[in-house]
């Protein structure tokens, strides 16, 4: 069993406290444990307008990160030292970005600006520049409206970087385990993960028994089609012989064998789509982006 630094005890003891000197509604505040494992602060800092954070000692950079993803009109409530007793102090989290956490406690993290539901499908200029080109932010819309994805699942990303960030926000609860197998690819998949604030993305270098184990098992995988495909078919369903996937290709050719290899290792359920986008360009003109397949089936 994961060991709480904060239990039940505290957190009450915390929310009194700023019960007793904020006029913050607490029906309407989200509790956050990061010293927990897999916990997002930036996310869910964006989509609440009150949240409770319970921390530990360490985190040098935490206000700064903050400020740094757009947050720096939020007010923080805090006070000196671990327990939930004496005087209180509140600041624009702008003003707060050369201070680090020293000790464990409760800060109270007050959002004007809060979305109650995530934007599904970020703007490419969002993410880190480096070595990936990403796919467009409206075929990445729909690729995760086909995986459904709830807020404690565990998914498996093959060589689908964008759409391993965008995932880790909505399954906040979950775990993303993002596979790329090109170093600079790994790179800067570390740097969107940091730039996003997201500790639930774990990042491995292969599709393999090894690399996957002792890390949760996916109930969904989206993958990009390549030379492997077949193989990591077979390991993914070793892992969880009851997996979705979401496969995304460019190739009408392996577009059109995929019904067949899905019947051939007993996954059902399946659909093909195709996805066209166009935009209007200079000269009142439309360009036509790369038109993928997705196609989509269950174990």
């Amino acid at each position: 069993m994961e060991q709480q630094l904060f239990n039940n005890s505290h957190i009450l003891a915390w929310l009194q406290y700023f019960s007793d000197h904020t006029q913050v509604d607490l029906e309407k505040v989200k509790l956050l444990d990061i010293t927990r494992k897999n916990k997002n602060l930036i996310p869910t800092v964006e989509s609440h307008p009150a949240v409770l954070v319970f921390t530990e000692a360490g985190h040098a950079d935490i206000f700064y990160r903050m400020w740094d993803a757009g947050l720096g009109d939020c007010t923080v409530w805090y006070n000196e030292g671990s327990d939930p007793s004496g005087p209180i102090k509140h600041d624009l989290l702008r003003d707060m970005i050369d201070r680090g956490i020293n000790a464990s406690a409760g800060m109270l993290v007050l959002n004007p600006n809060a979305r109650s539901t995530y934007k599904v499908g970020m703007r490419n200029s969002s993410f880190s520049r480096g070595s990936i080109h990403y796919v467009g932010s409206e075929i990445r819309t729909v690729l995760l409206n086909k995986m459904h994805l709830s807020v404690g699942d565990t998914v498996c990303v093959v060589s689908g970087e964008s759409i391993a960030v965008e995932s880790a926000i909505l399954a906040g609860e979950g775990t993303v385990i993002a596979v790329e197998y090109n170093q600079q690819d790994r790179q800067t998949m570390e740097e969107n993960a940091h730039k996003f604030g997201l500790n639930n993305i774990a990042i491995i270098d292969h599709v393999d028994d090894a690399s996957l184990s002792g890390l949760p098992v996916p109930t969904l995988t989206f993958l990009v089609a390549s030379a492997s495909l077949e193989q990591e078919l077979q390991c993914l369903l070793r892992r969880n012989p009851h997996m979705e996937f979401v496969i995304y290709t460019l190739d009408f050719r392996c577009a059109a064998s995929l019904p067949a290899l899905f019947e051939q290792y007993g996954i059902g359920e399946t659909e093909v789509i195709q996805i066209a986008v166009s935009k209007l360009g200079g000269k009142n003109t439309f360009t036509q982006e790369p038109a993928p397949w997705v196609i989509s089936g269950r174990a």
